[in-house]
């Protein structure tokens, strides 16, 4: 990968340029969070024209080693203000990468009377007319780019939330299926309505193949690690068989399964959505229970879910999805669920953010509590068509408890918390805390070792040892962004050195590197720096690394825990 591309959306120019030196050693999201900190004002309005858009394949997308389909995006998040780094897996970082392009690069606005499509081909990339296509889903702009194309086209798209510059809007990527897949988290789908792009699309490489240094050594290394992955209970058992909604009924025994909004930490109806049962719906109407949502995904820990008919519905049907709407919003029906997650694919809507604010509004009396089919409505015609309601609840839990004068918000940096309750799982709280993206359980997956015991055991309702693990792992999870690996890898990592190593030894092959691993840590450390710098820039200080104040003084039964960690403490996570 040696080319840069840059687009300007302003005087609708199209510009490649040759990767600087100091950019060589970085893929992924250390390559779109450096570019963001260097190139964009960090006060700069997230949806005027110097913000800037930024995709980037990881350092070892492309290639045969196993999980390295990554794509990153990155941008000033609209929704929380502070930089963003959203990950998916799909079809176009392979294809990106495959081409020689490092990062594709949105910049400038243009004026707002026309939308474009941008097409990606091993010449360059076209400005092309996208009118035709702005109102409709994404999947309507997936099927009418694969009619245009052929079916071996990468897609990249927004729906209409992305369009109404919504803050929870996503970016959709189209996986090797035809299934949807989603740069989910900050607001990014809004950034990219903001430069009126409503699709991208990759030409497909054929048989281009990304230049390996020593692709013996490659190949020796990438068998290590793949058989490593295969050979770790969670990414070679328990993920593949019941996907990541396995975690259902393991956080709900943990007591950190956040129901109703975050007033409990267990749901009375946890068996009829946990992932037990789902695989058994989906293997009686003949669905999928287990697929990649990339080429070379070996851990398969998506699926394809039908319904009673056995009509497709919807596919990569998520822990954080379905914990959001069924336990979060008590919805008890998981065709319910289902359906709402085809509805938020099309529209474009992140389902973590937008499963905590239907719980914020249900708090506030907007939408009954566990009604599946007022959730449907909501998303379709409210959201959907930008109502002045909808674009209340599309701009994010924030702005929902805001405007209906809510108390119980769970937000940091205006960013929904996810799936694992902070007071009774408190590494993972610490991790939404400092986390630069806002409240994100991807950024140092603590749960891995608080709950799972991977990699050890942190006991999860005690205070110590949990700064150290969510600075230890927020670093590893930064580097291994860069790589374009899927965040499971972590797994067999915390447990299996040969996984580390492997790891290690393809990237060094691959560029002819001398890594070690305290230069893989040191990206790490890199990263999270830039993008910490950037947010201190853009305006935010120690006192927004903080969660919500009613976790301190309201505990979550069963164990009545409460988040007690003080200013100092979190003030140390920065330490390094």
């Amino acid at each position: 990968m040696d080319t840069i591309i840059r687009v300007n959306m302003t005087d609708l120019s199209v510009k490649r340029e040759k990767v600087p030196e100091e950019w060589i050693e970085l893929g992924g999201r250390g390559l779109t969070s450096i570019i963001i900190a260097k190139e964009v004002p960090p006060r700069c309005h997230p949806l005027g024209p110097n913000n800037k858009l930024v995709f980037a394949p990881g350092l070892l997308s492309g290639t045969m080693a196993a999980q390295s389909g990554r794509l990153s995006a990155g941008a000033k998040s609209p929704l929380t203000g502070c930089i963003k780094e959203s990950n998916s897996g799909g079809t176009a970082s392979q294809q990106l990468a495959k081409l020689g392009i490092k990062a594709l690069i949105i910049e400038g606005q243009p004026a707002p009377d026309h939308w474009y499509r941008l097409h990606v081909t091993n010449d360059g990339v076209a400005i092309e007319p996208g009118d035709d296509l702005v109102g409709q889903g994404n999947l309507a702009v997936i099927a009418a780019m694969l009619d245009k194309f052929g079916d071996k086209v990468g897609v990249l798209s927004i729906g209409p939330a992305g369009e109404m510059r919504m803050a929870s809007a996503q970016i959709t990527a189209k996986d090797p299926t035809q299934h949807i897949r989603s740069l989910g988290r900050g607001g990014l789908g809004a950034v990219m309505g903001a430069k009126q792009v409503k699709c991208i699309t990759i030409e497909d490489p054929g048989s281009i193949k990304v230049p390996i240094a020593d692709e013996e050594k490659f190949r020796a290394a990438a068998k290590v690690f793949a058989k490593t992955l295969l050979d770790h209970p969670v990414s070679g058992q328990g993920l593949p068989t019941y996907g990541t909604n396995v975690l259902i009924n393991i956080l709900n025994e943990a007591g950190g399964l956040p129901t109703r909004n975050f007033r409990y930490g267990q749901c009375d109806h946890h068996e009829k959505i946990s992932g037990e049962t789902m695989r058994d719906i989906i293997l009686e109407r003949k669905g999928r229970p287990k697929h990649g949502c990339h080429v070379g995904c070996i851990i398969q820990c998506s699926q394809v879910y039908h319904d009673p008919k056995e009509n497709f519905v919807t596919a990569g049907f998520e822990y954080e999805t379905i914990w959001g709407l069924g336990a979060n919003c008590l919805i008890e029906d998981l065709d319910d669920i289902a359906e709402c997650d085809r509805i938020m694919d099309d529209i474009g809507v992140d389902s973590i953010e937008t499963a905590v604010l239907l719980g914020v509004a249900m708090e506030a009396g907007v939408i009954p509590w566990g009604d599946g089919k007022e959730c449907q409505r909501v998303l379709r015609d409210e959201i959907g068509k930008g109502t002045p309601l909808g674009r209340i609840l599309g701009n994010g839990a924030g702005m929902v408890g805001r405007a209906f004068g809510q108390v119980r918000v769970p937000v940091v940096k205006n960013q929904g918390i996810p799936a694992y309750d902070p007071r009774s799982v408190k590494g993972i709280g610490v991790t939404y805390a400092t986390s630069t993206m806002g409240a994100d359980h991807t950024a140092g997956y603590a749960v891995a070792t608080n709950i799972l015991k991977v990699g050890g055991y942190v006991d999860p309702l005690s205070k110590v040892g949990q700064v150290e693990l969510s600075r230890k792992l927020q670093i590893a999870t930064a580097a291994i962004d860069a790589t374009g690996m899927c965040i499971f890898i972590a797994f067999p990592m915390l447990d299996i050195p040969e996984t580390f190593f492997s790891l290690i030894d393809m990237i060094n092959a691959q560029y002819d590197l001398q890594l070690g691993a305290d230069d893989f840590l040191a990206m790490g450390k890199r990263i999270l720096k830039a993008e910490h710098a950037f947010n201190q820039a853009a305006g935010f200080t120690n006192a927004q690394d903080r969660l919500p104040e009613f976790f301190t003084y309201e505990p979550i039964p069963p164990h009545q825990a409460v988040w007690d960690f003080t200013d100092e403490e979190l003030d140390e996570f920065w330490n390094f």
